[in-house]
């Protein structure tokens, strides 16, 4: 019989806390539950904050966030969750950047608490309550942790970079018409 452990139950608590919060997110852009604007409206506000096009970026944001909120919930692929999730929080930030850190001036801490929490999960694994602990660690191998932060990095780095570029472009384009 397996003994259950603080670690384990902190470790379950931190993953179900965390992956739903991502889930309802997901939830949001994707299907405009919990009062969030579906495809269309998160597209919509997608493209006026530099990410193009708007409805497949909504599309990609809300299906990482909610199947990274469940797959951590869950404590299946544990590695692939936690950095997927962090780098949707990444391209998040990069849009709450200019306001600061603080959520209520519209700040990146929301943000960035949930990528360095998702990112930690990946990294210390769910625990023996999981079913990635249940299934061996078939998904949650210690080379797939560098291997999953590396990719989500690299994919991360180049969606929010192309994304930062039309955002100076635009205010850059605007800055240059003439006064009325």
């Amino acid at each position: 019989m397996t003994c259950f452990d603080r670690r384990d139950l902190g470790l379950l608590l931190l993953r179900v806390g965390t992956g739903g919060v991502l889930a309802a997110h997901g939830a949001q852009k994707l299907f405009g539950w919990f009062g969030g604007g579906g495809i269309e409206g998160t597209g919509q506000f997608m493209e006026s904050v530099g990410f193009v096009p708007g409805k497949a970026s909504a599309t990609v944001a809300g299906l990482t966030e909610a199947g990274s909120g469940v797959l951590l919930a869950l404590g299946l692929a544990s590695p692939a969750a936690g950095a997927a999730a962090a780098g949707a929080m990444a391209g998040a930030a990069a849009v709450h950047t200019p306001n600061g850190f603080f959520a209520q001036s519209g700040g990146y801490e929301h943000p960035a608490f949930l990528g360095l929490t998702t990112t930690g999960l990946g990294i210390i694994g769910p625990g023996r309550i999981s079913l990635d602990h249940a299934l061996g660690h078939a998904v949650n191998r210690n080379w797939m942790v560098p291997a999953a932060l590396a990719v989500t990095g690299a994919a991360t780095a180049l969606v929010v970079g192309a994304r930062n570029k039309r955002v100076r472009q635009a205010a850059e384009d605007e800055a240059a018409l003439p006064a009325s």
